[in-house]
């Protein structure tokens, strides 16, 4: 395996550096991105009860604000809930906007991987091909043998960089779905405590 990296020649490192780059991005937004920490079970329904006790008070916001990103969102609402139904829906958006920003944190990142690791691997390749064709020029085509293996080894960069383009992209899409779908759920969880505070809904 080392051999072929070190046939690939000097573009083999920023390619390397990519696929490094890239499976730090998939494990950290796997631990990050669990819907168990994005939007805990039953959060609502305990706001609810804790509504009812009248035990919402500053420092229940502060930790619901740090909890998740639901409970920073949903905080942001209850807040200002004296302030009416409107309010409240531009609080919880303002506080969604940074929430959604920080969900998809790296993912630009992951998807700049994706398109410029392929980019790199033919880049490689064609300056591989320039070597191979000066070289004929000045020795005279030789060996077709070695031609081929001058060939082969110029492939190598492509092949890495479709080897790590391809997962990228797949996990790029893979994460910007996910984040599509808790951004829906959340916005499902703040309108529903919205009804719920105004009495609009029962709590389930």
């Amino acid at each position: 395996m080392f051999e072929i990296i070190k046939s690939g020649g000097w573009m083999m490192l920023p390619i390397i550096l990519c696929s490094i780059s890239a499976m730090a991005i998939v494990g950290e937004r796997f631990w990050s991105l669990q819907r168990k920490k994005i939007i805990p079970a039953d959060l609502v329904p305990h706001l609810w009860k804790l509504y009812r006790q009248d035990k919402l008070n500053d420092h229940v916001l502060q930790e619901l604000r740090f909890s998740s990103p639901l409970g920073s969102i949903l905080a942001a609402g209850i807040a200002n809930r004296h302030l009416g139904r409107d309010v409240m829906k531009e609080c919880i958006e303002e506080s969604g906007r940074k929430v959604v920003h920080d969900l998809e944190r790296y993912l630009n990142t992951l998807g700049t991987i994706a398109a410029i690791g392929p980019l790199l691997g033919l880049l490689g390749t064609v300056f591989g091909m320039i070597d191979i064709f000066s070289s004929l020029m000045e020795h005279g085509s030789g060996d077709p043998a070695a031609l081929a293996g001058g060939i082969s080894v110029a492939l190598v960069t492509t092949a890495a960089g479709l080897t790590v383009g391809i997962p990228s992209l797949i996990f790029h899409r893979y994460f910007e779905g996910l984040v599509d779908g808790y951004v829906v759920d959340m916005e499902y969880e703040a309108l529903r405590l919205i009804d719920i505070l105004h009495g609009d809904r029962e709590a389930l």
